[in-house]
């Protein structure tokens, strides 16, 4: 089978949230099961584009509306990702600083139109398209509705949905973006009087997947509007949990750590890590540290957070470490928490600190109201670190609490005072020293690699083959 990955993301290339690490790993593990996968992203002006050298192997121009763009298919050349990478390069659209902005109607149609323009010049046809939220949502209705695309119709589709709550939408008016369809059929692309990539994919690919069952469940309650699509479409869709890419998220391994360490060396190797974390930041290295990675936003608790960490730091002898950036005003509360000695912020994003936080971190923090798979848990349980989950999503189908036979702290809901008390309840487990250390050996062996969500991928696609 060859299978194309098309996607707005793609680790290390361009990432801005876990869409990137998904379509950064997922083929590498799909060809371990010799299943041929690679992946098509937009090129854009940025430093790994800068850094490393591609070969042109196509060019020509779209069409979109009235307007005409030259475009190339650029090939990364040594790629040491384990799956081919090709860029679109629409100079005037795509290739800019930035993933997402204000002009993403224009910019990821001309995305989606100059790919599958350049499948319709391939001798042999992929098997199957593989497209990743609604930035690729359009691929599904344009293959089986647009004249010029008539000659890949019968190739069978899947759409994963990473987050529900994007969905792409523009108004009727820009629909003459869209090469030429049979205007019998342009319901499908409306949901909500508005035209919505993501509704469209959902309704026209072949199978649609989400990046976890519970929250494939929860979406038919809560999926920003298309509740009532994804139940109508329930028999085509299917929960498959994401993995992690074990070869990047390797303790024993990682050259970015402060000290290496394996399961068996892991009180010592944690304790090197988060010693130099705490000098860093200027915290206790005796107190039991927690942190938050990730975007200050809403879906994650983060409006929350100035209040959660001055309640628990105040109820508790503990450290709190944040890593992250998002709303402004939540950033600037952030930073005006007045206890220096117990916690500190890094208000942006390094991937390098990231992976020493997970090093060196006791617990990590994840109040989120939406996580559709969640993979912070994962790369936290790979070094030993404990997870504090609101029980939802990924998170409800990754971490089991320890009063159940489990190794993490779940809460349910999202409030200042059930995060506080999970926060009280990690300090206490903290104390059991030996139940406690012990749990960070035990975490370090579960395995949620891509290995087996890929053969479940593949088990798909082969059901799918004509």
């Amino acid at each position: 089978m060859n299978i194309l990955h098309i996607s707005a993301e793609c680790f290390p290339i361009a990432k801005v949230g876990g869409l990137a690490d998904v379509v950064g790993a997922l083929p590498n593990y799909q060809k371990k099961l010799r299943v041929n996968s690679n992946v098509v992203i937009p090129y854009y002006n940025n430093d790994f584009s800068k850094k490393n050298d591609f070969k042109e192997i196509y060019k020509s121009d779209i069409k979109l509306g009235t307007d005409y763009f030259d475009f190339r298919i650029l090939k990364l050349l040594n790629s040491k990702l384990g799956f081919d990478v090709f860029c679109v390069d629409v100079p005037k659209l795509l290739y800019k600083d930035y993933v997402y902005s204000t002009d993403d109607t224009e910019r990821f149609l001309a995305f989606q139109i100059a790919t599958l323009d350049w499948l319709l010049t391939f001798d042999e046809k992929p098997t199957l398209i593989h497209t990743h939220d609604h930035h690729t949502g359009l691929i599904p209705f344009m293959m089986s509705q647009s004249h010029k695309y008539e000659s890949l119709k019968n190739i069978p589709t899947v759409l994963t949905i990473h987050n529900a709550q994007y969905q792409g939408w523009f108004p009727h008016d820009k629909v003459s973006l869209i090469p030429p369809f049979n205007f019998r059929n342009v319901g499908l692309l409306d949901w909500g009087g508005n035209i919505n990539p993501l509704a469209a994919a959902i309704k026209c690919a072949w199978r649609v997947t989400t990046v976890s069952p519970s929250y494939m469940e929860e979406l038919k309650q809560n999926a920003n509007g298309l509740e009532s699509l994804l139940l109508h479409e329930r028999a085509k869709c299917i929960g498959i949990l994401n993995g992690i890419d074990w070869n990047v998220w390797n303790p024993e391994t990682d050259k970015t750590i402060i000290k290496t360490f394996s399961a068996s060396t892991a009180i010592s190797g944690k304790k090197a890590n988060k010693k130099w974390l705490c000098k860093k930041f200027n915290l206790d290295e005796n107190k039991p540290l927690f942190c938050f990675i990730g975007r200050l936003v809403g879906e994650k608790g983060a409006d929350l957070f100035s209040s959660i960490f001055t309640k628990a730091l105040k109820e508790n002898d503990i450290s709190i470490l944040l890593l992250g950036s998002g709303n402004k005003e939540t950033e600037a509360q952030l930073k005006e928490i007045d206890n220096n000695k117990s916690y500190n912020s890094f208000i942006g994003y390094d991937e390098k600190l990231a992976h020493i936080f997970y090093a060196g971190s006791d617990f990590i923090l994840m109040p989120s109201r939406v996580e559709p798979c969640g993979l912070n848990q994962m790369y936290a349980l790979r070094y030993g670190t404990t997870p504090i989950v609101n029980a939802i999503g990924g998170l409800k189908d990754t971490v089991i609490d320890i009063d159940d036979n489990g190794y993490g702290i779940c809460h349910d809901g999202v409030s200042i005072q059930k995060v506080s008390n999970a926060i009280s309840r990690a300090n206490n487990f903290y104390t059991e020293k030996v139940r406690y250390e012990q749990n960070i050996k035990k975490i370090m062996k579960i395995d949620y690699s891509w290995n087996n969500s890929a053969q479940e991928y593949v088990k798909l696609y082969q059901s799918l083959k004509k």
